[in-house]
């Protein structure tokens, strides 16, 4: 089938070598465009390399790209997390190791980081949106939360291209809510994680298929339904 993937351009990735894994294809569609805060960058930067985290969580593949090249020895000192082995293999290609979260979803960061999260500084750069659940679990857990938005999302408000496309993804509760399509053309709608799925049923979209929050865990829940 012929996959239409919701992602920024700068996050495509791998993609297409993780269809053709599981006998699809795919093409990107960008529903919204990331404008970088080039500022902030420096001043979370700036900080990281001071020593004044003790971890960096990575909760996507573009703070990963933007943030760790800028890193010196000291602020790569700091533990750092990435959400998903793709974020992680961003942060990997600069020659820098880091943790992978068990699971797909931030919110499950600290109880991976269990007891060693009190009195810790944590740094998330990340995407100018607010995600309360997670600020609130590090306090609750006894961290110390320093989140700087290095990047906005921008809806693009244009029709995505699916002509020819079977499926389409939503990698993202955004991207599904940014999207501009045909509702009423037969496509197959697909949810990369629990947390999409409840946006999109919150707004008249029952998905067929739910993924773990990993593109692989989709393809595999797609062929599970269709039996590709």
């Amino acid at each position: 089938m012929l996959i239409a993937i919701t992602r920024l351009k700068e996050k495509s990735g791998k993609d297409n070598e993780m269809c053709r894994k599981y006998g699809h294809e795919c093409r990107t569609v960008s529903p919204m465009k990331a404008e970088l805060y080039p500022e902030n960058i420096r001043n979370f930067v700036a900080k990281a390399n001071s020593g004044a985290f003790d971890c960096i969580f990575f909760t996507s593949a573009l703070p990963a790209q933007s943030i760790t090249p800028l890193l010196d020895d000291t602020g790569r000192k700091a533990r750092l997390v990435a959400i998903g082995p793709q974020t992680a293999k961003t942060v990997k290609s600069f020659g820098v190791e880091c943790e992978t979260l068990t699971s797909f979803y931030s919110n499950d960061f600290t109880s991976y980081l269990g007891d060693w999260i009190k009195g810790k500084n944590i740094g998330i750069p990340r995407a100018d949106v607010p995600n309360p659940s997670l600020m609130e679990g590090i306090k609750n857990a006894g961290g110390v939360v320093f989140e700087t938005p290095i990047y906005a999302l921008i809806p693009s408000k244009e029709p995505l291209d699916l002509s020819g496309c079977d499926v389409i993804l939503f990698t993202s509760a955004n991207s599904f809510t940014y999207s501009v399509w045909d509702r009423t053309k037969p496509i197959i709608a697909a949810a990369i994680g629990e947390v999409t799925a409840k946006r999109m049923r919150d707004d008249g979209i029952t998905p067929s298929v739910v993924g773990d929050g990993s593109l692989e865990g989709t393809l595999k829940a797609l062929n599970g339904v269709y039996g590709n």
